[in-house]
């Protein structure tokens, strides 16, 4: 029985290096599920592909995949596991050996059986999704998945329109609704009525509906049993819990946490559905058209049952009248939201594309539906109920002109493009030159669509690709262009060789780059590289890179296409010269903090102990072998740090310590100096801090000072056979023992050893230590006060130094923090000393998972959010390369799968300005002089425009201002401003920069100050 137990816990285990970004999205009991269930993908053009490709990297227990059809040129179009040598094979056979490499832990079979006559073969799975299967199909396969508890998912697109359907069956349990993290926070009082008030009036962060559960409530016993009470929100910092009659008084104290409570749904079958059905809103401008488009699809699936299998013809009139003839009839089934009449004008437009694949609408279908997928093993997140339609149709060219000739097939794989957006705009899109800055996760499915839509692959375009990162194994799991062997490579180079296999025209297209791209590499990014783009591309993740590629793109005057994801949530954006605001143009709200009093002395959450866990990882394991790293290298450290003020004698002493008085030459001492540093950090300042405030102490206002958000502490006394205990001393000593070049040791029999001999000094608190005791009250040890000038005392550390000359060619190995390397001890430590400081303080302590969530900030992602963001992105590539010119053409997206919610709207205008009677833009224009002219000519340029510079600068240099004395402008007013920007800021012009950028301070001609755009004037290397 034993034996079986732990073979079912090895089963559930999951591989947390591979799916650690995706764990912080789903869960491990999500994870667990999704591991132990069986899917089918009926259907592998470029939708089903796409879903199988998802739900691979997410990690169920096997994938099926059933598609008998044979492969045909066009299926390129959007199919990246499908290459021309496949024409002929069936997709399944010549699809499933490429999605079996995506994870190793989900094994992919072809489905040998009919899946659409033999029924009973469906019966091994838990999930059943349909593409590419008509309607009477779905309804067959929808009643038997109803009759025997299978989930069931179909979806379809056709062209620049898409649907997706899920039925989960009656009572679907659905046990987190959002996904969003539990709130939790501290009381200040709970009245006779049931009313909650949070603590110093912070923001409770609850809604109607959500329930809590309480813990530490004095004098109300009877409400700390667990019990989840359902809250009425009665205002930002109260809420009520209704009666709470018998609980006892409230006298002091206590926390609220929020619970997750199931939630039931309960689906209709797709015979239900299609006749009353209900529909996820994906686009609230278009409120009107799911309607439309449920009867158009029910349409097309009936002219492809009576027309042979086949589809309507693009841009074909008859097939479009008869398809608009389907439609009336079957208008004439809805029961329920019927439209007054069809819209012949939309239909006939589904009519057109509805041969026509596109690989960007595959990867928002494949996103979506992979997630719904995930959603139905899982039961994480809310499902779509039921219907979802979709359409991009301002995604429509319209700088060319679509025929019924222009749209037929040529023989290319790009067929299935040409059936929408007809030949000639296929050529706008291969000979597009587009630069994407990052090969992540967003990286890897942008090149994916562009190598399927054929971009660059014509003899004027070109890709070029950067990223200076190299594969980690955490990868491999959302950026699916790497496999196991690529570890460790360059990530631009396997992603462009990748997307080059999946589509050889790219072989020469496509320049992969190693290259941050910032002010320090603008001597490859430079003017010339700029300027022959046709736009740019995100792929990043972090805010200053945007902003410095977003600053490039104003300059550059080039259309910039910016995303995001976070978990299930993203984002797009699109970035147009002289129309719309830039990525700059508004800021993300900061990163939340701690104050540090409340780190150091006073923590009321395990934020706030994991955040003191890294700090004394820094302290311990970082700072001080770079201090002793730098005293043994550089002759005038001890000078420089002498001048420095507040913390030399801490740095001094450091130094001193690591190199003499605790310096290891065993390992045996790293685990006296791991042991010493258990013993300091969790019973020694412990003792100290409640010798400065004993637990009876109160303020000046009378009221206990341990209350409100200030949890008293207890020290510690070391047990080496409590877990926490001992995952401190085997990290403590390892990382100690790194840093002197050591080898460490994990045998506990050691530990013992060494431990059981060891004498700990007794401590006493000492009188006279300051401690701050509130966030608002100035630190009492900072600066003079702390006693660090004491220049005798300093000089006394310094003689006590050994020289470096004496350690010629030694040093110590910083342990440079990296989160994502398991057998390193660094996220060990950080979770131990986190874990035992929250034991102090009596707070629930956090699993290694969470702790490197937080302590490494690391972002949550999934592959699904992934590829549905940048299936948006690609969507918004068309209209660039189309050139439309207004604002309403356009989409930025708000996209949260979990909910699900979407959300579109048009780009914000770029801010308008105004000096004298002239309108600027104050984000696109400037004024540009084509040759190097003189100060003085600079300044006459703009009297004439009416303008009064008074300030001039250049960087931080300042060139010009109206009241330098007269005697220095005299001397600058001759200078080209080349020559001026050198004679003021000492440093040379580089020598390849054709242009000089300059801020400008000016009034106008009735002396007011006025906002006017910057100056850029071409250099004398022009």
């Amino acid at each position: 029985m034993a034996d079986k137990m732990q073979t079912e816990k090895e089963d559930q285990k999951i591989d947390e290096s591979l799916y650690s970004r995706q764990l912080y999205v789903l869960g491990h009991e999500a994870m667990r599920r999704m591991a132990n269930s069986n899917v089918l993908v009926v259907g592998l053009k470029g939708l089903g592909v796409e879903i199988a490709k998802n739900i691979a990297l997410a990690g169920v227990k096997a994938m099926a995949v059933y598609d008998p059809t044979p492969v045909e040129l066009s299926d390129l179009s959007a199919q990246f596991f499908l290459r021309k040598e496949d024409v002929g094979k069936s997709r399944a056979d010549a699809t499933q050996p490429r999605l079996a490499e995506l994870n190793t832990y989900v094994p992919v079979s072809v489905h040998t059986e009919n899946a659409i006559s033999d029924l009973q073969s469906l019966a091994r799975y838990q999930v059943v999704v349909l593409t590419e299967t008509s309607i009477d199909d779905q309804l067959k396969i929808n009643k038997f998945c109803r009759e025997n508890n299978i989930y069931f998912i179909s979806a379809d697109i056709r062209g620049l329109f898409g649907n997706i359907f899920c039925d989960f069956g009656e009572g679907f349990s659905v046990i987190d609704a959002t996904g969003e993290t539990p709130v939790s926070g501290i009381i200040s009082d709970i009245d006779e009525e049931g009313l909650v008030t949070a603590l110093d009036e912070t923001r409770h962060g609850l809604e109607d509906g959500d329930y809590v559960t309480f813990s530490e409530v004095e004098g109300m016993d009877g409400i700390n049993d667990g019990t989840p009470r359902k809250v009425e929100v009665k205002g930002p910092y109260t809420f009520s819990i209704g009666s709470v009659e018998g609980l006892g008084k409230y006298a002091k104290g206590g926390l609220f946490q929020q619970v997750k409570m199931p939630k039931t749904l309960n689906f209709k079958s797709l015979s239900e559905q299609l006749v009353k059905p209900e529909f996820l809103i994906s686009d609230f401008a278009k409120w009107d058209r799911p309607i439309q488009l449920h009867i158009g699809f029910q349409a097309l699936s009936k002219f492809a049952s009576t027309n042979g299998g086949k589809l309507p013809r693009p841009m074909n009139d008859q097939d479009a009248k008869q398809v608009l003839e389907l439609a009336a009839e079957i208008a004439k089934t809805i029961e329920e939201g019927a439209p007054e009449e069809i819209d012949e004008k939309l239909l006939t437009e589904l009519s057109y594309q509805a041969r026509g694949y596109l690989s960007p609408m595959a990867a928002f279908f494949g996103g979506l539906a992979a997630q719904e997928t995930l959603k139905a093993l899982s039961g994480k997140f809310s499902p779509v109920t039921q219907f979802m339609y979709f359409d991009s149709l301002e995604s429509l060219p319209t700088s060319t002109t679509r025929t019924e000739e222009s749209c037929q097939p040529i023989g290319s794989r790009y067929d299935a493009q040409i059936a929408v957006f007809g030949k000639e705009f296929q050529e706008k899109i291969q000979n597009t030159k587009e630069f994407l800055v990052g090969a992540g996760a967003i990286g890897c499915e942008m090149l994916k669509n562009w190598a399927m839509i054929g971009l660059a692959t014509g003899p004027n375009g070109s890709i070029h690709v950067t990223d200076m990162d190299s594969i980690e194994r955490s990868n491999l799991n959302r950026q699916f262009l790497f496999r196991a062997p690529d570890v460790g490579k360059l990530k631009s180079e396997c992603a462009a060789a990748a997307v080059a296999v999946m589509n050889p025209e790219l072989n020469g297209k496509i320049t992969s780059m190693r290259d941050r791209v910032g002010e320090d590499t603008e001597d490859t990014f430079n003017e010339d590289f700029w300027e022959g783009l046709d736009g740019v591309t995100n792929a990043l993740d972090n805010v200053e890179a945007r902003v410095y590629v977003d600053r490039r793109c104003v300059f550059f005057r080039k259309p910039l296409l910016e995303s995001g994801t976070l978990g299930t949530k993203g984002n797009t954006q699109v970035v147009l010269p002289n129309l719309s605001e830039s990525y700059s143009s508004s800021q993300d709200p900061p990163e939340k903090s701690f104050p540090m009093c409340t780190v150091k002395s006073f923590p009321n959450r395990i934020e706030h102990t994991i955040a003191w866990g890294r700090e004394v990882f820094d302290s311990a394991f970082v700072n001080p072998p770079q201090s002793v790293n730098l005293y043994l290298s550089q002759p005038n450290f001890i000078e420089s740090t002498l001048k420095q003020s507040g913390n030399q004698k801490e740095i001094l002493e450091t130094i001193r310590d690591y190199l003499a008085n605790d310096k290891p030459l065993t390992f045996e001492e790293c685990i006296e100096w791991g042991r010493l540093k258990f013993e300091k950090l969790y019973n020694n300042d412990i003792q100290q801090l409640l010798h400065v405030f004993p637990k009876d102490s109160v303020t000046n206002t009378g009221t206990p000072f341990w209350s409100g958000p200030k949890r008293a502490p207890d020290p510690l006394a070391f047990d080496l056979d409590n877990q926490e205990h001992q995952d401190f001393i085997v990290a403590a000593a390892n990382l100690h023992a790194f840093n002197y070049g050591l080898k460490g040791s994990v045998d506990l029999s050691l530990y013992r050893k060494v431990l059981d001999s060891m004498l700990i000094p007794d401590f006493k608190p000492q009188s006279g230590i300051k401690i701050q005791a509130n966030d608002n009250d100035p630190d009492p040890n900072a600066g003079a006060g702390s006693g660090f000038t004491d220049q005798d005392e300093l000089s006394k550390i310094v003689e006590s130094l050994p020289a470096p000359a004496t350690l010629a060619g030694y040093r110590l190995t910083p342990a440079e923090f990296e989160k994502d390397d398991d057998t390193n001890f660094h996220i060990a430590f950080i979770t131990a000393a986190s874990n035992l400081r929250a034991l102090n303080y009596g707070i629930q302590v956090a699993d290694r998972h969470k702790t490197k969530l937080i302590a490494g900030k690391i972002i949550p992602a999934i592959a699904t959010t992934t590829a549905l963001v940048t299936g948006l992105v690609v969507l918004e590539l068309y209209k660039l390369i189309d050139g439309k010119n207004k604002l309403d053409d356009y989409r930025n997206g708000f996209i949260n799968l979990a909910l699900p919610f979407f959300g579109f709207s048009e780009p914000i205008a770029s801010p308008k300005g105004k000096y004298n009677d002239t309108e600027v833009d104050k984000l696109w224009d400037r004024f540009d002089f084509d040759h190097n002219l003189t100060l003085k000519e600079l300044l006459a340029e703009f009297e004439n425009k009416g303008l009064d510079i008074t300030m001039l600068s250049y960087g931080n240099a300042l060139l010009y201002a109206s009241f330098f004395p007269a005697g220095k402008l005299k001397e600058r007013y001759s200078l080209k401003m080349s020559e001026l920007v050198e004679l003021v800021s000492k440093k040379a012009v580089p020598a390849g920069r054709r242009n000089m950028i300059f801020e400008i301070c000016a009034d106008d001609k009735s002396g007011e100050d006025v906002e006017v755009p910057f100056i850029c004037v071409k250099t004398k290397d022009a």
